[in-house]
C-alpha cells in the first residue's frame, strides 16, 4: 500500500507543489514522509494487533457503584492515547493552536493507515477532529478557545448528535428541544445557554472514558418568537452540549451535564467504537439545579443544519476512505493468501494431469479476475479521497480562481466520495472472502470482518439512497449545472491527454463517451421537470456517475503510470480491467434514469 500511496501524492497530485504555498512552506517530501513513516508505525504497532480484540471484546455497559460507565479494552485506551500523542488530531491546524499545518491530502494519506489497521479505534478521532473543525467554522473565539482547542489537543473527545429513533435520515423531524435558560440566558461568556430535552440515537463514540470530557455537538428544535417550534428544519439550531461542564478557562466544574446514556447498539461490525441511545435532560442529573441539559448555541438560531453540513461533508470523505482501507486491507490479504493456497492444476490441449504438482491458486484465471477487481476498487477510491483531499487544499491556500474551481468539484464529488467506496470497497470485501472460499466465510481469518465492518458505510452520514438524491436532485443540477460542467471541464483535459497515449486512445474515446451518456441522462431525468419522477431512479443514477468518474480518475492515474516496472504494469491492467468490466454497466443504470422508469415509484404496497 504505501509505494501506491507515495506514487498517488507525489507521482499524480504533485503535493510537493503545495510547499511552494505560504502556509505550507516549512514543509517539504521529507516531512510529509517522516509523518506517514510515524503514523504507519503507530498503526502497525498500536492498533493492528488489537483490531480482533476489539471486535470481539465489544463495548459492555458496567454498574461499578459510582454508576453506569462503558467499559473499552485497555489497548483502546492505549492506541488513542499513542495518536493523540502523535499531534495528528491537530495536524492541519495552524501552528498556534498546536497544529502542524499539514495539507488535507497528507492529513488523509496519514490517516488511511488508521483506518486500515483498525476501523473502529479510528472512529473516535475521526468524530473527534470532525467536530473542532466544525467549531472552528462557526464557533465563537471563546468557543473555540475553551472547546476545539482542547479536541485538537486530545484532552477532549467530540461527537456529533443528528439522529432520533422516530427521525433517521429526516432531521426536519428531530423532536429535541432546545429552551432558552431563564433571564440573562444570552449572557454566558460559552455562547447564548439553552436547555436541551430530546433523545439521540446512533451516537457514535457517545459515551466512553477514553478522555477527560466528551463534547456533543446537538441539533435541536429552538422556539419562534410565538413560543411555538418553528415546523420543518428551519428551527434546527446547534449546540455545545458536553458531558462535564466546564468554565470559560476550560477547567471542569465537578458538575456533571444532564447526558445520559440509554443504552448500546450492538452492530453487525465497527464493534470497537461505542454507539449510544442517549437520553437529554431526562432528569438523571441536575445541572445547575434545573431540568434540562445545558448546551450553548453555536452560530445564528435556525442555521443548524448549515453549521452541521461542515462536520458531516468531512465526515462524509472520512467514511469513504474508511471504506476504501477496509476494502484495502481486505485485498491485500486475499492477494497473500491466494500467492500461498496451492489448488488445482493447469488446463492443457490433452486436459488436467493428476500427477502434476497443484498450483497456487493465484495461477487461476477467475482469481486474478476477483484480486484485479479488488485492486481497481480499492486503489481507485484511494485515489478518489485523496484527489477530494487535494481538493480542499486548493481551497484553503489556492488563489481564489483555485478556491472557487475546487469548491466546484468537491460538490459534485461528495456524494461520490462518500457513495462509491461505500459500496464498491464492500464489494472486494465480498470477493475476498470469495478469494479464501470457506476459509473467507470463518473468524480464523480477518476477511469476514472486514466486510462486517464496511456494510456500516453504506448506512451512516448519509445512506446511500440519499447521496442519489444529492446528487441527482441537488448537486448536478445547482447553479445552471455549473459543477457538473466544472466536472466534465476536468475530464475531457483527461481524455485529451490519454488520446494521444497509445494503448490509451481507445480508453479515452469510452470516456469521453460514458461523459455524453451522464449529460444525457441527466437531461432526461428532468425533462419534466417533476422531481418525483427524476429522482426515483437517482440511485442507479449515482452508480453510473461514480463508475463515470472512477474511469475519469483511472485514466489520469494511468497517464502518469507509463513504464515497464511491474509496478506500473499492474496500473496499467487496473485501469484496463475497469473500462473493460466496469464501465460498460453504466448504460443499463443511466437507461432507467434517463426514461424516468416508474416501476419503483409505481409498486404499491399491498403488491409486495
Amino acid at each position: 500500500m504505501r509505494q501506491t500511496l507515495e506514487f498517488l501524492l507525489h507521482d499524480w497530485l504533485k503535493v510537493s507543489e503545495l510547499t511552494q504555498r505560504e502556509r505550507f512552506a516549512e514543509h517539504s517530501a521529507e516531512t510529509f514522509a517522516a509523518v506517514l513513516d510515524t503514523c504507519e508505525k503507530i498503526a502497525r504497532e498500536k492498533f493492528a494487533p488489537f483490531n480482533r480484540l476489539a471486535d470481539t471484546q465489544e463495548p459492555r455497559v458496567v454498574d461499578d457503584g459510582d454508576g453506569e460507565r462503558v467499559h473499552l479494552p485497555e489497548s483502546t485506551h492505549a492506541a488513542l492515547a499513542a495518536y493523540v500523542e502523535s499531534g495528528m488530531l491537530a495536524a492541519a491546524q495552524d501552528y498556534e493552536l498546536g497544529g502542524m499545518q499539514l495539507p488535507c491530502v497528507i492529513e488523509m494519506a496519514a490517516n488511511a493507515f488508521f483506518s486500515k489497521a483498525n476501523i473502529a479505534m479510528g472512529g473516535y478521532v475521526m468524530l473527534t477532529n470532525g467536530n473542532a473543525n466544525l467549531l472552528m467554522a462557526h464557533g465563537t473565539p471563546l468557543q473555540q478557545e475553551v472547546f476545539a482547542k482542547n479536541e485538537f489537543a486530545g484532552r477532549w473527545f467530540g461527537t456529533m448528535c443528528l439522529s432520533e429513533p422516530q427521525a433517521g435520515s429526516s432531521l426536519s423531524d428531530v423532536a429535541t428541544r432546545a429552551e432558552p435558560d431563564g433571564e440573562g440566558f444570552e449572557a454566558d461568556p460559552l455562547g447564548p445557554r439553552y436547555r436541551l430535552k430530546g433523545n439521540k440515537m446512533w451516537i457514535s463514540a457517545g459515551e466512553h472514558e477514553i478522555s477527560e470530557n466528551i463534547v456533543h455537538l446537538v441539533l435541536a428544535k429552538i422556539p419562534g418568537p410565538d413560543g411555538k417550534t418553528i415546523p420543518g428544519t428551519r428551527g434546527i439550531s446547534l449546540f455545545i452540549c458536553p458531558k462535564h461542564l466546564v468554565n470559560e478557562r476550560a477547567e471542569l466544574t465537578g458538575e456533571r451535564n444532564d447526558v445520559a446514556l440509554a443504552g448500546l447498539n450492538h452492530k453487525l461490525g465497527y464493534r470497537g467504537t461505542t454507539n449510544c441511545l442517549l437520553n437529554f435532560g431526562e432528569g438523571r442529573f441536575q445541572p445547575r439545579g434545573q431540568g434540562g441539559a445545558i448546551g450553548y448555541l453555536v452560530g445564528r438560531p435556525g442555521e443548524g443544519l448549515k453549521c452541521m453540513f461542515h462536520m458531516m461533508n468531512e465526515a462524509r470523505i472520512g467514511v469513504g476512505l474508511g471504506a476504501t482501507m477496509l476494502g484495502y486491507a481486505g485485498y491485500e490479504a486475499s492477494l497473500e493468501y491466494a500467492r500461498q493456497r496451492p489448488q488445482g492444476r493447469p488446463m492443457t490441449a490433452a486436459g488436467k494431469d493428476a500427477a502434476a504438482p497443484q498450483r497456487p491458486i493465484i495461477e487461476h484465471a477467475d482469481v486474478k479476475r476477483m484480486l484485479l477487481a479488488q485492486k481497481s476498487y480499492v486503489e481507485g477510491a484511494l485515489a478518489l479521497e485523496l484527489f477530494c483531499a487535494r481538493l480542499v487544499d486548493e481551497q484553503h491556500s489556492g488563489t481564489p480562481a483555485q478556491a472557487a474551481a475546487a469548491g466546484l468539484l468537491l460538490e459534485v464529488l461528495i456524494p461520490i466520495a462518500k457513495s462509491w467506496p461505500s459500496e464498491w470497497c464492500l464489494e472486494a470485501n465480498s470477493l475476498a472472502i470469495q478469494v479464501l472460499g470457506g476459509y473467507g466465510y470463518t473468524r480464523d481469518f480477518p476477511v469476514e470482518q472486514y466486510w462486517r465492518d464496511n456494510r456500516l458505510n453504506m448506512i451512516h452520514e448519509g445512506t446511500h439512497g440519499i447521496q442519489g438524491l444529492d446528487l441527482l436532485g441537488r448537486k448536478v443540477v445547482m447553479n445552471g449545472g455549473s459543477a457538473l460542467l466544472a466536472l466534465a471541464g476536468r475530464i475531457n483535459e483527461t481524455v485529451q491527454a490519454a488520446v494521444q497515449v497509445p494503448g490509451l486512445a481507445q480508453h479515452a474515446n469510452e470516456l469521453a463517451a460514458a461523459l455524453a451518456q451522464v449529460g444525457k441522462a441527466t437531461k432526461a431525468a428532468w425533462s419534466t421537470g417533476n422531481p418525483e419522477e427524476a429522482l426515483a431512479n437517482a440511485t442507479p443514477y449515482m452508480q453510473a456517475f461514480g463508475h463515470m468518474v472512477l474511469a475519469w480518475l483511472w485514466l489520469d492515474v494511468a497517464l502518469a503510470a507509463q513504464g515497464e516496472s511491474d509496478f506500473a504494469r499492474g496500473k496499467q491492467a487496473a485501469q484496463r480491467y475497469f473500462f473493460t468490466y466496469e464501465l460498460p454497466k453504466i448504460g443499463a443504470w443511466l437507461a432507467v434514469a434517463a426514461s424516468r422508469e416508474p416501476v419503483a415509484r409505481d409498486m404499491q404496497d399491498a403488491w409486495f
